[in-house]
């Protein structure tokens, strides 16, 4: 690999890092809006999806500049490769911080709602999802990538407590029917938040083995990382 190639790389894993900082920063703002009832929060996230959105276009040229100038190939192709792919998951998760802060506006401007302590914990699981993923990606790391698939079992047994919760109260108090709508939106919201966590680390394992696991059987694929485990230790 060329100097001028891995200084390129190099800045490419720097600013999705600072990317996924941005999403990060965007996802506890807005779910400290709901929980706080704070709407000027809840605006600032709104009004700071441009810079997220400016990241996104700022690292894909500079991947189609590397693309154009290096012509990399095999490992340095697909780290660009999954750069590509992984800044269009991190811009959704800044879509998605956004449409919390919307729900948490109007939900500022209803009478109050208690918030379920499990949003709180499947916030955390999920942006911990989003951090290990990145530290996978620059770490060049399959093995940590395959635990955070895993680990978006636990952000969906979250989600179905929190989804029957929601269901229970709507049923029990319907004059709040409108104010749990939203609060149901902001469950979908997170429970997508961990998926696009979850593709990202997909993607780190495409980079590693060159092998594509989006779409395909979770416990399949996981069972052949543990064969190839297995066989470099025998």
């Amino acid at each position: 690999m060329s100097i001028h190639l891995r200084r390129d790389l190099d800045a490419i894993r720097q600013d999705l890092q600072g990317l996924a900082g941005l999403v990060e920063t965007a996802i506890y703002k807005s779910i400290r809006a709901l929980t706080e009832r704070d709407a000027d929060l809840a605006k600032a996230v709104i009004d700071g999806d441009k810079a997220i959105d400016a990241e996104e276009n700022h690292i894909d040229e500079e991947c189609l500049k590397v693309l154009a100038l290096h012509q990399p190939v095999a490992v340095d192709l697909r780290l660009i490769a999954s750069a590509m792919m992984i800044v269009v998951d991190l811009e959704r998760m800044g879509d998605l911080a956004e449409e919390i802060a919307e729900r948490a506006v109007h939900l500022a401007s209803r009478p109050p709602l208690a918030i379920p302590d499990d949003i709180i914990g499947m916030t955390d699981l999920s942006i911990s999802m989003v951090k290990q993923s990145l530290e996978a990606f620059i770490g060049v790391d399959a093995e940590m990538a395959r635990r955070i698939i895993r680990m978006d079992d636990g952000v969906n047994e979250l989600n179905n407590r929190l989804i029957a919760h929601i269901l229970n109260q709507m049923r029990t108090n319907p004059a709040q029917l409108e104010e749990n709508l939203s609060l149901f939106s902001v469950i979908r919201c997170i429970e997508r938040i961990a998926d696009h966590a979850t593709n990202i680390a997909e993607d780190v394992c495409y980079l590693v083995e060159g092998e594509i696991v989006r779409h395909t059987d979770r416990a399949q694929s996981l069972g052949r990382s543990r064969n190839r485990s297995l066989r470099s230790t025998s």
